[in-house]
Parts: structure tokens; sequence; C-alpha cells
């Protein structure tokens, strides 16, 4: 039984999108259910690793860890497959859960981002109140019902 540890503090979200519109309609949807949330955002996959490792415009700012990344497969720069490999090939990285939250149904997508370690898929819904409610079981499963490690392994 989880004792909601995570409930304690504030979670905070990495939106990886590099759409601006996606990107606001899910923080507004994960806001609605997670309101004492950290909202952070890449729009590409070299900037999801320069957040993660406080690179770049993202080297003097100081963010508490990150505890969900919200990853979408179509990105320029480095893709999000080449993103969730990079993350969980390393060993500080690879801790951190990674959902791919995508428009993509390719069977291929799913399978090679299961094998690279991902653990969750989801299919962006087009609807917002679907997006709201996937939002809100995302939001209850990944902060209160299971445990996630505080630091890195």
């Amino acid at each position: 039984m989880s004792n909601h540890n995570n409930s304690a503090k504030k979670p905070h979200i990495l939106i990886a999108d590099d759409d601006c519109d996606d990107r606001q309609i899910i923080r507004e949807a994960l806001n609605r259910n997670i309101p004492s949330g950290l909202y952070s955002y890449a729009e590409d996959g070299e900037e999801v690793l320069d957040f993660l490792h406080h690179r770049g415009r993202f080297s003097n700012k100081k963010y508490p860890p990150v505890d969900l990344i919200l990853l979408d497969l179509n990105m320029p720069r480095k893709t999000g497959m080449e993103v969730l490999e990079i993350i969980k090939q390393e060993p500080s990285l690879k801790h951190i859960p990674v959902v791919v939250l995508t428009t993509s149904q390719e069977e291929e997508d799913i399978i090679r981002s299961y094998a690279l370690g991902v653990n969750s898929v989801m299919t962006k819904p087009i609807s917002y109140d679907s997006l709201l409610n996937a939002m809100k079981i995302l939001g209850k499963y990944w902060f209160e019902i299971v445990e996630l490690p505080t630091q890195a392994i």
C-alpha cells in the first residue's frame, strides 16, 4: 500500500512538445487536476536534455528535480525516441518516469517506446474533455497511487 509520500511535495512535470498550443492545453488540463504542480516546458528534444542537465538557457535556473516527463515523439532537433533512449541510458536520469504522449498510433512507435524503457504510452486525446479526464487519471496514478523514487538510484 502506498504511503503517498509524493503528495507532500509539489510534483514537477516536464512537458516536452514542439506544439505551443498542445503544451498550453496539456498544462491547463494538468493544472485543473494537479493545481499544486510545477510545470516546465521543452520545445524540442535538445531542450529536454538541456533542461535535465541544466545546460544552455537552463544553466542558471534552479528547478526542483523532475518527477514526470510527458514526451511527444515528433519533435525537432532530437526526436522523442532519441530523447527517451538517452534518458533511460543515463544513470542520473533513468529513474524519472516518462510517459509518451503522442498523436502517433503506429504499433512500431509503441513497441519501440517500451523497448527503450518508457513507462507508458498515451495517444493524445482529441477533445478537451477527454484530455482533462486523461490528465486527471495520469495525475492520480503518478502522484497518488504509485511510489516514485525521490532521487537517482
